[in-house]
């Protein structure tokens, strides 16, 4: 009896260590980006940022504050000042817009998932204080932390218990984001306007934030599994298995993003060619006649419900082909299988489209031939007003499916976006998004070798951790984002 209880407080005990410093990391991620806005923003001298969650109370709980020293890098830490955010915090029903109190920008941050600027307090209308005291705040704009639910929660998604405004509708139902934090940041008189640099600068480090809480979160999750663990180990083990791949699998989004990077550069590529080759029908204008052709024939359709149904699903297959940028394979199987079938359905199931019959078909051999223009060596060689070895260069790079195995593809992707002479606006921007997501796919096989050891060692061993891991801390402090 006395070893179970032994094993009862030291279970205890590693669980509130582990809680403990799933808070600390909390803290010193907050701490980062205050410190990052601070650097970045000279006008702004003070930042703060809450924790908002869990569904439905949305308790906000201000995490941590910080203010500049009089030395501009000195910064003060912690929460010195009063207010109603200070722990235990606010919860949803206390600060949520209400007609019979004063409004608050909170309530607006984290209903709204917008931003609010304070630029003249003096006719802030969710000013607490000048609401309630006539006193004047100073000058601030708050910028909600948004995280996609999918990331946060999965696949239940219909289940969440989403909460309410004062007249009882839900919140977030219709958006693919929850809040889960709130930055808050103070300026100097007249230095902050609404949708200016530093408010977009803001924006953008609140998605970097967003990501940071969201791998806390994943770490408090492990950490809550460990207790899952002591109570039922053997379905436990299953279980976290399955969340550990689950996470894991998330990490696809890092192939996806890069392979967004290379649709810009395939975009950018062929506005090029349609700058030094305008008389040759290219993809969306072929594209745009097809449509032209297809929507005067749905009017004569006569109500078939089966040929209007057929001829809708073609005009948002063309609409779309007509505005992502795929690679020449991958158009090639969109016209194979959701373009040419469908107009082979129309020709054989009415006669609407006779007229234009041979029409249509010269415009979907016309694209077919333009899908595969962009990368042809013939034209690109009578290309003047580009270097030949960039046109090259970025015909290389740009038509590739990046995965895992072809990192040297996005080193080379950032070597042609530092060439001075591509004509590409974001491109220094593309090369600060590059960089980071090359650390990610370089982080990504580690992480499946760790997690991979601790799913055998849990399904296997029983007891203890796999070679290298002392404890389920050693996973946490591996950064997953």
């Amino acid at each position: 009896m006395s070893r179970k209880n032994n094993g009862h407080e030291d279970a205890q005990r590693m669980r509130e260590h582990g809680m403990n410093k799933v808070e600390d990391l909390l803290e010193r991620t907050c701490k980062n980006m205050i410190r990052t806005i601070l650097c970045c923003l000279s006008f702004a001298y003070k930042g703060t940022i809450y924790r908002v969650g869990p569904m439905p109370t949305l308790q906000v709980v201000r995490v941590t504050s910080g203010i500049r020293g009089k030395d501009f890098d000195e910064i003060k830490w912690g929460l010195p000042a009063a207010s109603d955010y200070n722990p235990p915090g606010k919860s949803w029903k206390e600060y949520r817009d209400r007609p019979d109190r004063p409004l608050e920008a909170m309530g607006w941050c984290v209903e709204k998932q917008k931003s609010w600027t304070a630029e003249n307090p003096y006719e802030d209308v969710r000013s607490v204080a000048k609401q309630l005291r006539g006193e004047i705040e100073d000058f601030y704009h708050m910028e909600p932390v948004l995280v996609r639910k999918s990331d946060l929660y999965g696949s239940c998604l219909d289940a969440l218990p989403y909460p309410h405004d004062w007249q009882g509708s839900p919140i977030w139902q219709d958006t693919e984001y929850v809040v889960v934090a709130v930055i808050k940041i103070h300026f100097r008189p007249y230095t902050i306007r609404k949708d200016d640099q530093s408010t977009r600068v803001i924006r953008e480090l609140s998605r970097s934030l967003g990501t940071e809480i969201l791998t806390v979160q994943l770490r408090e999750t492990l950490l809550k599994a460990q207790k899952e663990f002591a109570r039922q180990r053997l379905q436990s083990c299953e279980l976290l298995a399955h969340e550990l791949r689950n996470t894991l699998i998330k990490f696809a989004f890092v192939i996806s993003a890069v392979n967004a990077q290379l649709g810009i550069l395939r975009r950018e590529w062929e506005a090029q060619l349609k700058i030094a080759f305008p008389l040759i029908p290219w993809r969306e204008a072929i594209l745009q006649q097809l449509q032209v052709l297809l929507s005067r024939g749905m009017g004569s359709l006569n109500g078939n419900e089966e040929l209007v149904n057929i001829s809708r699903k073609l005009f948002a297959d063309q609409e779309e082909m007509k505005t992502v940028c795929l690679l020449p394979a991958q158009y090639q199987q969109w016209l194979a299988f959701k373009i040419v079938p469908k107009w082979e359905q129309l020709f054989s199931r009415t006669s609407v489209f006779d007229n234009d019959r041979e029409e249509i078909k010269h415009l979907l051999a016309h694209l077919e031939d333009a899908i595969h223009k962009v990368t042809d060596d013939e034209l690109i060689a009578r290309i003047s007003h580009l270097p030949q070895d960039l046109c090259r260069q970025w015909v290389r790079v740009a038509h590739v499916y990046f995965t895992a195995d072809k990192l040297d593809v996005v080193e080379e992707t950032i070597q042609l976006l530092s060439r001075p002479e591509l004509p590409i606006g974001n491109r220094h921007q593309m090369i600060k998004v590059l960089r980071s997501l090359k650390a990610l796919v370089e982080l990504v096989p580690e992480m499946e070798e760790k997690a991979d050891r601790i799913i055998y060692s849990l399904r296997f061993s029983g007891v203890g951790e796999p070679d290298g891991l002392e404890s389920l801390d050693d996973l946490s402090a591996c950064p997953l984002f």
